[in-house]
């Protein structure tokens, strides 16, 4: 109920102040189990990813939105309580697994799943492999998989922004499913999952038009924060 009373009070407010534009709702069944694996590339996409959609989208957040204290971690929790957000613990190993059981869980109780293979957000608006988790969802699933992928949102709100820029309309466009049909039974090849997150990565790159980069955006992270502490050589 929280989720869709922070609906009808944002939704408003977003679409009279940023126009929000959305392509492909059509993909997205009105009912049963579905995955949406999106790209990730700002804060923003919390607000305007599942905004057009008349279904409630519920998503995997970091278990930290949800343990802060006073007045901020209260706001943090109805935040991501309000916008769908599951807590799970991402330190890997046993947590890992952990994750995946929740979000089959959410897909045997019927609903939507917006995941992010990225795993992050990305540091500088291109499109950086996907992790194989959203594979094994679908595999064990066997629920219809939706390229999500978000438009604009960067530029309107890159990582350390606090506020979303004004003058920039954020969008969305929903993809055919795909079909991993073929792959059923075979969820615990390596190979396999690769070959799924690649198929997925590749929708969400035509749809997008991001470049991609072949690399964790974990790891292009690390990467950038090394390079910014490197004193100039002379």
């Amino acid at each position: 109920m929280f989720y869709w009373v922070v609906k009808a009070i944002l939704s408003p407010f977003l679409h009279l102040v940023f126009r929000p534009w959305a392509e492909g709702k059509e993909h997205v069944p009105k009912e049963g189990p579905s995955i949406l694996a999106g790209n990730h590339l700002s804060f923003a996409d919390h607000f305007f990813g599942a905004l057009p959609l008349p279904r409630k989208v519920i998503s995997l957040g970091k278990a930290e939105y949800f343990t802060g204290r006073g007045i901020k971690g209260l706001l943090s929790r109805a935040f991501f309580t309000g916008v769908g957000t599951v807590p799970i613990d991402r330190s890997g190993g046993k947590a890992s697994e952990a994750a995946l059981r929740t979000g089959l869980r959410i897909l045997r109780e019927g609903q939507v799943l917006g995941i992010y293979p990225e795993g992050t957000r990305s540091p500088d608006g291109r499109l950086y492999k996907g992790k194989t988790g959203v594979a094994r969802l679908a595999l064990e699933s066997r629920v219809p998989v939706i390229p999500w992928a978000m438009v604009n949102t960067f530029e309107m709100m890159p990582p350390g922004r606090r506020f979303p820029k004004l003058g920039i309309r954020p969008g969305v466009k929903y993809g055919k499913p795909l079909d991993f049909s073929r792959y059923y039974g075979m969820e615990e090849d390596r190979l396999v999952l690769r070959a799924v997150t690649d198929e997925i990565m590749y929708a969400l790159m035509e749809l997008s038009g991001q470049e991609y980069v072949d690399k964790y955006a974990a790891s292009a992270k690390v990467e950038m924060a090394r390079a910014a502490r490197k004193p100039a050589s002379s």
